[in-house]
C-alpha cells in the first residue's frame, strides 16, 4: 500500500473493564507466543518498535484458519521470523469454544473497527494512543491465506517495509 491507512479506533483502553482478570489470564491463544489482549499487543508494540500483526480467525471451525496454522504459523521458521519482525495478536471467532467475554467484546470491536469480513483475515499494523486513551491505528496492510511461509512472510515483509518511508 502506497499511503499508509489512518484511522480512529473506537476502542478505549479499559472498555472491558469490567471482566474477571482470572478469565483473561487463562484464556491462551491457540498458537503459543501469540497475545490475546489488544492491550498486551501494544504495550510489548511499544518496547520492541515492532508492529503487530493480528490474525483474525475462527480457530474451531474455519478450514482456511486451519490450513493457515498448518502452513504457516506452527513451523519453527515462521516462529523465528515473526520473533524478529512483529508482536503476534490471536483475534478467535469460535463456535464451539467460549471465550472470556471481555476478550469476545475486544474481538468483536477490532473486527468491526479493521472491516473484517472473511477468516482468515491478518493485518499489519501500528498502534499509538491519544491523550483520550483511544487508539490511532496506521494499517500497514492485510492479506489471507498463503501457502508457505516464505510466502507469508514474504508479503508481511512488504508491509513492514512501508512504514519505513
Amino acid at each position: 500500500m502506497k499511503n499508509l491507512k489512518k484511522f480512529l479506533f473506537p476502542f478505549v483502553l479499559g472498555l472491558f473493564a469490567f471482566a474477571q482478570i482470572n478469565a483473561q489470564e487463562e484464556y491462551k491463544a491457540e498458537n503459543e507466543g501469540w497475545y490475546v489482549s489488544i492491550d498486551k499487543a501494544y504495550s510489548e508494540s511499544q518496547k520492541t518498535g515492532k508492529p503487530i500483526l493480528a490474525n483474525f480467525t475462527g480457530s474451531d471451525w474455519c478450514h482456511w484458519c486451519k490450513k493457515l496454522t498448518a502452513a504457516v504459523f506452527v513451523h519453527d521458521e515462521f516462529k523465528k521470523w515473526a520473533k524478529e519482525n512483529v508482536i503476534l495478536l490471536e483475534l478467535d471467532f469460535p463456535r464451539r469454544k467460549k471465550l472470556p467475554e471481555n476478550i469476545r467484546g475486544q474481538n468483536a470491536s477490532l473486527q468491526q473497527a479493521f472491516g473484517v469480513r472473511g477468516y482468515p483475515t491478518v493485518w499489519v499494523f501500528d498502534l499509538e494512543k491519544d491523550t483520550a486513551g483511544k487508539f490511532m491505528v496506521s494499517a500497514l496492510g492485510k492479506t489471507g491465506y498463503n501457502k508457505t511461509v516464505p510466502e507469508f512472510t514474504g508479503a508481511i515483509e512488504q508491509m513492514i517495509a512501508q512504514r519505513k518511508k
